[in-house]
């Protein structure tokens, strides 16, 4: 893989250190549990995690401020429920923690597991001020001040 030195960047830019030490980060990235993102409609989102094996009250979800994280903590069990012993184990039982940056006014909209994969569904909602908003320009003469709609994204 590819290395990149950031360190010029760092010299000519005020404000994106968050931003540099996540790209510093990606190419340690862990492998499990394996997850897909999409994008559902221009402001909605889908994080899909691979939790075969893992029952609902095995799982937590936190949302906080810009980050979400997804926790896994599997019960382990030396017996089986009709009290016979486990001969050999393939299906792995380990605990996991997965934790996502979330962009700014993105929220967690709900959560659900279904065929082994948990959704947790996101959604970007940008206050009206934040939105982008058009100013009428005058024939130049001063005129009271008008209030300006905003326009649907």
């Amino acid at each position: 893989m590819r290395t990149f030195d950031l360190a010029p960047l760092y010299r000519s830019t005020v404000g994106f250190d968050r931003l540099f030490s996540m790209l510093d980060g990606f190419d340690a990235a862990p492998g499990y549990p394996p997850y897909n993102i999409e994008r559902t409609r221009e402001n909605d989102y889908r994080i899909s995690v691979a939790v075969a094996g893992f029952g609902e009250n095995e799982l937590t979800i936190e949302a906080k401020e810009n980050t979400l994280t997804i926790k896994g903590e599997k019960q382990v069990n030396e017996k089986t429920e009709d009290n016979g012993e486990v001969l050999y184990q393939g299906i792995a039982a380990r605990a996991f923690e997965r934790v996502f940056q979330l962009a700014d006014y993105v929220q967690v909209k709900g959560a659900a597991v279904e065929n082994g994969l948990l959704h947790v569904d996101l959604v970007r909602e940008i206050p009206e001020a934040k939105k982008a908003r058009s100013i009428p320009i005058g024939n130049g003469k001063a005129k009271e001040p008008k209030v300006v709609e905003a326009q649907a994204a």
